[in-house]
């Protein structure tokens, strides 16, 4: 019954917070199928992790320079993909729903709706714990969604400007009568980092399962948002926090690399890197007419067993990607200790700490490759350490749902910059350095029944 509950709950839920139809607002449920009731309600509705929860964006994936599409490929691939892929001026089918907003968004509703209950709700005697989980929870997941939404709806991350720069809509009730307005990038930040902040003090340090938050993930995931503000001491500090919780690294050599998935499966726990599990809402990056870019795949050392273990190659100049940190198909788009070691690297690297910054990337690739072939790396100074971690960095977080981050935030350097081109069908793509391109537009249907600000094209 309790199950049956959910499952109805769940179902009522995602109507609500997808739909645009006012009459189906107008007719009310009954309000005892819309508010769970009690902490095992609302942890149930955060452990949605197959259709809503544990989800990234993908959309922006396609528009890096991780991989290539085939002109096959191309030409099967759906409409939002095509436009992504060459960088169009217009993303979206006119008509479709648009997952990457709507998803987001829905998880967005259920974080927002479990926060809202949880005011009424009463830890009761010796429940403290869960309720202090649930909650903690709720706001990493809000924080999730609102910091990938940013990554693709909003402009990079400068903080000279980011108190007039436009952000996203912050959601901050279950209300879906509540009006939306874009706050500033600066708020869109602050409010990130505070449900992350107030998270952390809240989640256990391990969670009982990799797709909950624990408190290794939650910091680890405020290292990574400070790293994309630039805010490199800060990022080192929590990155710092997350490895006192767990600094596991995989030893490649205890894998077999040639194996169709040399990754362990990340669920239930067999992948020891994985701090939070999340996949991207589609997996068509490993399908098998796209192709890694070659230059990324030749800038790999004979010895690094990462090119076997991430790699096919079909021949023909095809190498496909296969080394997801989910074990699976589907394409890993969470937290793992591996980036927290980049980003404390590159930090230190930055903060001019150069001998920290080569342990940390020694550390790690003494992991990847082959067993008595490895030298470790070293730098005359900081900004040869940061060249080689910022390569070492577009090695190991391949296929990952970071590298479109990477690119706004590295395209203000001019020693990092780079203008993105691909030949697709005969016809040549660009897409330069700080282009309006590289913000995705807001979902017409999102302009038209809310009067929000368009993105420019």
């Amino acid at each position: 019954m309790k199950r049956n509950y959910i499952l109805l709950l769940v179902a009522v839920l995602s109507c609500i917070s997808l739909s645009c139809e006012k009459d189906f607002l107008d007719k009310k449920p009954d309000s005892a199928l819309l508010v769970p009731e009690s902490l095992e309600d609302l942890q149930a509705l955060l452990d949605n992790s197959n259709s809503v929860m544990n989800y990234a964006p993908y959309l922006s994936a396609f528009s890096t320079d991780d991989f290539y599409i085939t002109d096959n490929g191309f030409t099967s691939a759906q409409f939002d993909v095509r436009n992504s892929y060459t960088w169009a001026a217009e993303i979206y089918q006119p008509g479709s729903a648009v997952t990457d907003w709507n998803r987001m968004y829905q998880q967005v509703f259920y974080a927002n709706v479990v926060l809202d209950k949880l005011k009424d709700l009463a830890a009761e005697p010796g429940s403290q714990a869960i309720y202090n989980q649930v909650k903690g929870s709720a706001l990493f997941y809000r924080a999730f969604a609102f910091y990938n939404l940013a990554q693709q709806f909003a402009a990079p991350y400068w903080a000279a400007t980011a108190g007039q720069e436009p952000g996203i809509p912050l959601r901050l009730t279950a209300d879906v009568n509540e009006p939306s307005k874009r706050a500033t990038l600066l708020e869109t930040y602050a409010r990130i980092t505070g449900d992350l902040e107030e998270a952390s003090g809240l989640v256990p340090d391990r969670a009982a399962y990799k797709t909950r938050p624990g408190k290794a993930a939650v910091v680890a995931m405020l290292a990574r948002v400070y790293q994309t503000m630039e805010d490199y001491p800060a990022a080192a500090s929590f990155a710092t926090s997350a490895l006192q919780l767990n600094s596991t690294l995989v030893d490649y050599n205890a894998l077999n690399v040639s194996a169709a998935r040399p990754l362990p499966a990340a669920l239930p726990d067999a992948n020891d890197e994985v701090l939070f599990y999340c996949i991207m809402s589609n997996s068509g990056l490993t399908s098998a007419l796209s192709g890694v870019d070659a230059g990324l795949y030749a800038s790999y050392d004979v010895n690094d067993l990462r090119r076997a273990a991430f790699f096919t190659d079909k021949g023909n100049g095809l190498v496909n990607f296969k080394g997801s940190y989910t074990g699976t198909a589907n394409v890993f788009a969470g937290i793992a200790t591996d980036e927290v070691y980049l980003i404390r690297a590159e930090s230190y690297a930055r903060n001019g700490e150069t001998e920290k910054a080569m342990q940390d990337l020694n550390d790690l690739l003494q992991k990847r490759w082959k067993a008595g072939t490895f030298t470790p790396l070293t730098a005359d100074d900081a900004e040869n350490a940061l060249r080689q971690v910022l390569a070492e960095r577009r090695k190991e977080l391949v296929y990952r749902n970071l590298r479109w981050t990477d690119l706004r935030r590295l395209n203000r350097d001019p020693r990092f910059a780079l203008t993105l081109q691909r030949v697709v069908q005969g016809a040549t793509h660009t897409l330069p350095p700080g282009d309006k391109r590289y913000v995705f537009p807001i979902p017409d249907n999102v302009i038209a029944t809310s009067g929000i600000e368009q993105n420019p094209r």
